[in-house]
């Protein structure tokens, strides 16, 4: 009999069975022996996944080309049988623990043994996928703990049951849940992620793949942090002490089986566990930034949108201390007139758009930025700009790069009076705020500023940078730091900074740091800007104005309770427009537009589902002329008067997502982002179908739409300049006029 535990024997082709280690993905996975005594692992292939049609060829394929692969972190396939009556695979042994029992045994791994964790998943990946393939199905229970790093097991013994086939984006998924499940012992908080590890994990998690990290930026991104390796072993004491037991047990039992039907019975194992799955996952790190209930909702608008007569929000007058807005206070408090009132949802249907120019690089763009007659485009090789009309190249490249390039969270370009901005590294430095004249191509000037500060025994300081804005004569770099002490563990929660350059030299003028400061906008004038706390759990967050004319001095501030899921750290999920800043409170469904300059607030607009769902708004943004705010919730667009805050139109998205829910826009799904931008006279937008949308700014209908299936797994870039979009799919550049047909 060639299945373990029937008619008592324990043999699998050539190979005695030692002892039950884990299960993956419904197979189990043995310590084994040959019959000259040589121990392997021996995965046996559950019953169900060998029944899958397809499932025994994608097999056969997989062990062929797992063999042709080798890596420190990836277990070397010895041997296996696709045609068995129980498909199996063997690979070379090696001592060691499964991670999710190591993890259920002895808690969460301290940030050392994380970062050789997440640095040797990674380049197990990297091997992987530069060979074409994918795992599809890392977890805690293929990721093997051993002396020398992890090591990744079950290779080819998983895949698609039903849906999609894995991607390189589903494998660094799985990464980063794998090691979040190792620093926090399986709740999706990323909390528990150590500083050193929170942004590049967090964003193996983003809920767009386009914006995960490949296995190759993760890995460079922890080799330039340089940060100190362990000493000794990387793993705890605890874990390597019950890695020696089991061993020896296993030793034990090797000596004891000295041939076939020994009657030998696997040792108990703990039940793999269910784990934190990819949709908990995703609607755990977006904070509920989405519509609950699993639809979309049909908006009402329930608020009263008329203006409040001077004073603050709550206040008594211009010199009262700011007290939380009454909506924010008591939601029930707003008028509730019937779900009929506001205007009629206008279905978004609109032709395919008409390209003005399309072009194919070498490389494939990181980020955009463009003005009306330059586009500006950076690879992980070079800088280059072409011209907006034609898209042939305006001058020539350089050799500034931004490897990891824009993602959910970071967004490292930014253009203003003729000048291109660019947070990026040369092959000499890094770590580099750049200025380029758009009108000639040249660098104007670059400034590098510190990732890492240390010196002299004290804590050491890493900062990283989120994204780059202009107001003024002055450039704002603003991200996260952390401190790390001497033992490699975090001293402090994450805190934000904003750093300030003048714009026409690059000269540092201030800079300022807390952990009030998580979440910066920067106005496009003036010299208020506004930032949003962090929230402990069932603690207030708050937003504040920083006065960058006073060199970064807190000024006012509103407390708005229970609104956590809107205050995280990365790109401003608040809006200013015409003098106001504008955030959402309340349960996230409520939007208050307070004067940027005393925080009084001005109006406030909530909006509710026709159908009861709860519903929470993403990221508002404004129109260029600052009259109009946009505000993203599910699949609807609403589009508010920036004055008194009453609706004008509103547009919704119709179909399924590229999953095969609801289809929605991004800026409502998304935590952070630009997913929507606005020309003088067009609205610009995302959905989760992968459709880009050119929406009349005045009427709220479809002027056409972009999708690029040619692309599926890529998804793409893009950017506004001028009255042009420009678009990023892999290697090909495209550019559409916003009134093409």
């Amino acid at each position: 009999m060639d299945h373990p535990g029937a008619g008592g024997t324990h043999r699998i082709g050539p190979y005695t069975l030692l002892g039950r280690q884990s299960a993956v993905g419904g197979s189990e996975v043995f310590a084994a022996r040959t019959d000259d005594g040589l121990l392997v692992t021996v995965t046996v292939v559950g019953p169900g996944l060998a029944a899958e049609p397809g499932f025994r060829d994608r097999f056969r394929t997989d062990v062929e080309a797992a063999r042709t692969l080798s890596g420190p972190f990836l277990a070397p396939v010895l041997d296996a049988d696709a045609d068995a009556p129980v498909p199996w695979l063997a690979t070379g042994f090696t001592a060691g623990l499964p991670l999710r029992r190591a993890v259920d045994r002895h808690g969460p791994l301290p940030e050392p043994a994380l970062r050789v964790l997440a640095d040797g998943l990674a380049r197990a990946l990297a091997v992987l996928h530069a060979a074409g393939r994918v795992h599809g199905g890392l977890s805690p229970d293929s990721v093997l703990l051993t002396m020398d790093g992890p090591r990744v097991t079950a290779l080819g013994l998983t895949g698609p049951t039903g849906g999609p086939a894995p991607s390189p984006t589903d494998d660094m998924f799985d990464l980063g849940s794998t090691v979040l499940y190792a620093a926090s012992g399986g709740e999706p908080d990323t909390d528990a992620l150590p500083g050193s590890l929170r942004d590049v994990i967090g964003g193996c998690l983003y809920p767009d793949p386009p914006d995960r990290p490949t296995a190759e930026q993760l890995v460079e991104y922890l080799r330039r942090q340089d940060l100190p390796a362990p000493a000794g072993c990387w793993l705890p004491p605890a874990v390597t002490a019950d890695m020696a037991a089991a061993t020896a047990a296993l030793g034990s039992a090797s000596a004891g089986a000295g041939g076939r039907g020994t009657g030998l019975r696997p040792p108990p194992v703990n039940a793999a566990g269910a784990g934190v799955s990819r949709r908990k996952l995703l609607m755990g790190l977006a904070g509920g930034a989405a519509v609950l209930g699993g639809t979309a909702a049909a908006l009402a608008f329930t608020g009263d949108p008329s203006p409040t007569p001077g004073g603050r929000a709550g206040g008594s007058g211009p010199t009262a201390r700011p007290a939380p807005p009454p909506a924010v206070r008591s939601p029930a408090s707003s008028a509730s007139p019937s779900p009929t009132d506001g205007p009629e949802a206008l279905v978004l249907t609109g032709p395919d758009a008409v390209k003005a120019w399309s072009r194919v690089g070498k490389h494939a763009p990181t980020c955009l930025e463009a003005s009306d007659k330059v586009v500006m485009v950076v690879t992980d090789t070079a800088t280059s700009f072409l011209d907006a009309a034609t898209g042939t190249s305006r001058f020539p490249g350089l050799n500034t790069v931004n490897e990891y390039g824009t993602t959910s969270f970071k967004y490292p370009t930014a253009y203003a009076d003729g000048v291109f901005y660019l947070l990026c590294d040369t092959p000499d430095q890094s770590g580099l705020l750049a200025a380029f004249d758009a009108a000639s191509g040249k660098a104007k000037w670059a400034t590098r500023m510190a990732e890492v500060e240390s010196g002299g025994g004290k804590p050491t300081a890493m900062y990283r940078s989120t994204y780059v804005a202009v107001a003024g004569n002055t450039v704002y770099v603003c991200g996260t730091m952390s401190v790390l002490d001497g033992s490699y563990s975090s001293t402090s929660p994450t805190t934000g900074y904003i750093r300030a350059f003048s714009a026409a030299t690059g000269k540092g003028l201030w800079r300022v740091k807390g952990t009030d400061i998580n979440n910066v906008l920067v106005p496009p004038t003036g010299s208020r800007l506004l930032a949003t706390s962090a929230v402990p759990a069932k603690k207030p967050g708050r937003v504040q104005m920083i006065d960058a004319g006073r060199r970064g001095a807190r000024g006012w501030k509103v407390s708005v309770p229970y609104g956590g899921f809107y205050f995280t750290t990365g790109w401003p999920l608040t809006c200013y427009a015409a003098g106001l800043f504008l955030f959402a409170g309340g349960d996230g469904d409520t939007l208050f537009a307070v004067d940027a300059a005393t925080g009084s607030e001005k109006w406030h607009q909530r909006f509710e589902s026709k159908s009861g769902d709860q519903v929470r708004i993403g990221a508002p943004f404004a129109g260029l002329d600052g009259a109009t705010v946009y505000v993203p919730v599910g699949s609807d667009l609403a589009a508010l008067a920036t004055a008194d805050g009453t609706p004008r139109w509103v547009a919704r998205l119709d179909g399924a997502s590229e999953t095969g829910g609801s289809n929605m826009f991004n800026a409502s799904l998304r935590i952070s982002g630009k997913s929507a931008q606005c020309s003088a006279d067009t609205v610009f937008a995302t959905d989760s179908a992968k459709t880009l949308w050119a929406i009349d700014a005045a009427t709220g209908r479809a002027r056409w739409r972009y999708s690029d299936p040619g692309q599926p797994d890529v998804g793409f870039l893009w950017t506004v300049g001028g009255d042009r979009v420009f678009v990023a799919s892999h290697l090909t550049m495209t550019a559409i006029a916003a009134h093409a047909r």
